[in-house]
């Protein structure tokens, strides 16, 4: 199989069929090198992980999670038909076409209000349907399904890493305004009442950060984007 091609400071590795999040943040761990893309290019389901090492604290950098999902945004839009929409969950679920396609998964070393070690973001994506009678599970989609055919796993993983990447130099030269709006404009469900780590409320706004803010009663709650960190299972 060709190997994907990455850009500079970037390099690959095969997860030959492994779980690529749980390879990530064991070899993070170990102290592997930041740009490191591990993945598994199945059939019916694209998984990825980079690992980064931000130079800021986490509650920083965990802005890389929407900065990774308006990359894959463009890069399906860059490679589909152009009636293909995909929006962003703030938990890192993706929609395309309004059915949930897939997640975008985040760990990270360190608490919150220190510079982390390393950091990794994760991407499963369905490619074709776990099953042919779709219509049981009609709010669920995979790509191919949406008139993506087209888009091989190797193409658009290359386009996700190479549009993340220009997303993450723009934080870094300019800060979040622009993926602050980029983002808000691919936003799924962020409307009336709004359910994120375990608090319900109505949604009225994102911080600076991209941190969640919840009128609860009578009181604005931020929920932070490092409310979505996670490790594999």
């Amino acid at each position: 199989m060709t190997q994907p091609q990455f850009p500079p400071l970037f390099t690959g590795q095969d997860a030959a069929g492994g779980d690529p999040f749980a390879m990530a943040v064991a070899t993070a761990d170990a102290g592997c090198d930041a740009g490191l893309v591990i993945y598994d290019l199945a059939a019916d389901k694209l998984r990825a992980a980079i690992v980064f090492a931000p130079d800021v604290t986490l509650a920083d950098a965990a802005v890389i999670l929407p900065i990774c999902g308006v990359g894959l945004q463009n890069a399906i839009g860059a490679l589909g038909p152009p009636e293909v929409s995909v929006h962003l969950g703030w938990d890192g679920t993706v929609y395309v076409n309004g059915g949930r396609c897939g997640i975008l998964r985040m760990a990270a070393s360190g608490p919150p209000e220190s510079e982390p070690d390393w950091l990794v973001i994760d991407i499963t994506l369905s490619l074709w349907p776990d099953s042919d009678e779709t219509g049981l599970t009609p709010d669920q989609t995979a790509l191919y399904a949406e008139g993506c055919a087209e888009i091989s796993a190797i193409a658009l993983l290359e386009s996700w890493v190479r549009h993340t990447l220009v997303g993450i130099n723009t934080w870094a030269d300019s800060g979040t305004a622009q993926i602050h709006r980029e983002w808000q404009g691919l936003a799924h469900g962020l409307e009336g009442d709004t359910t994120a780590a375990g608090l319900t409320g109505t949604f009225v706004g994102l911080d600076d950060r991209l941190g969640l803010l919840l009128k609860i009663e009578d009181e604005t709650t931020l929920v932070p984007l490092t409310a979505n960190l996670t490790r594999p299972l």
